[in-house]
């Protein structure tokens, strides 16, 4: 079924709409919530929480693109659980290390206007990823959205992992540079 009759139908309040998502991007969603979560069991658990709150989010809202959607909304559900499971205990997973990459382009800067600094952040991200040949922005979105390991983005890519490694490097301190120019680093 397509993403156009899976919306109408959760729109029209039909509960088949909650079978077809499941279908068409139940195994999408256990992935994301499982390359942040590292547990099958909680990563299902992330999945069906994904599946009511689309339901009752839709309507009001109406999304034209279906899969970053779902697919945000499941990666909410994992990272809440992730800070819930790891409130105490911080390292060891997959997500840690992804986000101590980033840690050292962005980090620091909260402030009174921290919205808005993250704001034209996000701005300046999407700006760069633009600028990027479509392999490496697949290979950034991958590691910084999905949480892929390195392992994973490297077989999906036909890289080595080495090269994959490579290119993160090179990308995030490419960012860096654009966050310095542009005052957002000092």
């Amino acid at each position: 079924m397509d993403d156009t009759s899976i919306v109408k139908l959760l729109w029209d309040r039909c509960e088949q709409a909650l079978k077809e998502l499941a279908a068409k991007y139940g195994r999408f969603c256990h992935k994301i919530a499982l390359n942040i979560l590292g547990v099958s069991e909680d990563a299902e658990e992330c999945v069906n929480d994904t599946y009511l709150s689309v339901w009752n989010s839709i309507p009001p809202q109406r999304p034209s693109v279906l899969p970053p959607y779902v697919g945000r909304i499941a990666k909410n559900h994992a990272l809440n659980m992730y800070n819930k499971k790891h409130a105490e205990k911080r390292g060891g997973s997959n997500l840690t290390l992804v986000f101590e990459e980033l840690d050292e382009v962005i980090a620091g800067y909260e402030s009174a206007d921290s919205a808005l600094y993250r704001q034209e952040l996000l701005s300046v991200i999407n700006e760069f990823l633009g600028t990027l040949p479509s392999d490496k922005r697949k290979i950034f979105v991958r590691r910084y959205w999905y949480a892929d390991s390195v392992k994973d983005i490297a077989a999906r890519m036909h890289m080595t992992e080495n090269n994959v490694s490579v290119s993160l490097n090179r990308m995030r301190s490419r960012l860096r540079e654009i966050l310095q120019e542009g005052g957002l680093l000092s």
